[in-house]
């Protein structure tokens, strides 16, 4: 499944964000999106998923423009997890999770065993089973993050696009949800992503969107985006990249204050 951001032009009301830029996602890869805050990460996914129409140019899915193609054909092949999101009062974890099946139900095909089996295999994988009868509102942040994850994996898509899925979460959560992105990558799915932290996305991605102030400043494998002089460009920060000892991909050590004078 190919998406395709052709000469895009996007932001809000009178406040331009991105302008002409051009993005492919290929078929099966697990792309991150990296930048400083408000570079317009967050705002380009927005416009990938249709949140958001652009004032120019189009976004394509498998060559075909997203903007006329009808609600529930999109959320059936793309699943989008927003950076905030907001539960209806007094919903079971359970019955958010199974809101993710809607884009597969209709007048003639209504709750089946595979939406159950969708559901139960989408809390297991993310760790919430025993969230199940919980009120979404009386959960913790890190646990309302992943149930909202799961409610994302229950669409069962053929491309994930998620906005910062690690916030909230410990360090721990942060890498098991990281891990099942990836396996599901592994599978054949495409993952989008919006991740602020550098060595994760190096280290789980297959490719690299590093923006600055609404364009692309750099893109392409960790090891071509994940260098010195890119990442003090894009960030405005001095730092060593090293290879990292466990995985083998770039790893940033950021310069301090002390380490820059040294």
């Amino acid at each position: 499944m190919t998406l395709e951001a052709s000469k895009v032009t996007f932001g809000y009301r009178d406040r331009p964000v991105g302008t002409d830029l051009d993005l492919s996602i290929a078929p099966g890869s697990f792309t991150a999106i990296v930048g400083p805050n408000a570079c317009g990460k967050s705002t380009l996914l927005r416009v990938l998923s249709r949140l958001l129409k652009p004032t120019a140019g189009a976004v394509l899915l498998d060559g075909k423009a997203i903007a006329s193609m009808p609600s529930k054909q999109v959320a059936r092949r793309m699943g989008l997890l927003p950076q905030t999101s907001t539960a209806p009062d007094g919903i079971t974890a359970a019955d958010l999770v199974a809101r993710g099946r809607f884009p597969h139900q209709s007048a003639l095909r209504q709750w089946s065993r595979a939406d159950e089996a969708a559901v139960r295999g989408a809390m297991e994988a993310t760790g919430t089973t025993d969230l199940a009868d919980r009120l979404v509102d009386e959960l913790s942040g890190g646990q309302r993050q992943r149930v909202w994850v799961a409610m994302v994996l229950a669409q069962e898509t053929g491309l994930l696009l998620l906005d910062e899925p690690t916030t909230f979460l410990d360090i721990a959560h942060q890498i098991e949800l990281l891990d099942i992105f990836a396996g599901l990558n592994d599978e054949g799915r495409t993952v989008v992503a919006v991740l602020h932290d550098l060595n994760q996305a190096a280290r789980y991605a297959s490719h690299i969107v590093a923006m600055r102030d609404g364009a692309i400043a750099a893109e392409g494998t960790p090891e071509e985006v994940i260098s010195a002089d890119i990442v003090e460009r894009v960030f405005d920060l001095p730092c060593k990249v090293v290879p990292d000892p466990v995985s083998g991909t770039p790893l940033v050590i950021p310069l301090g204050r002390a380490q820059r004078r040294g």
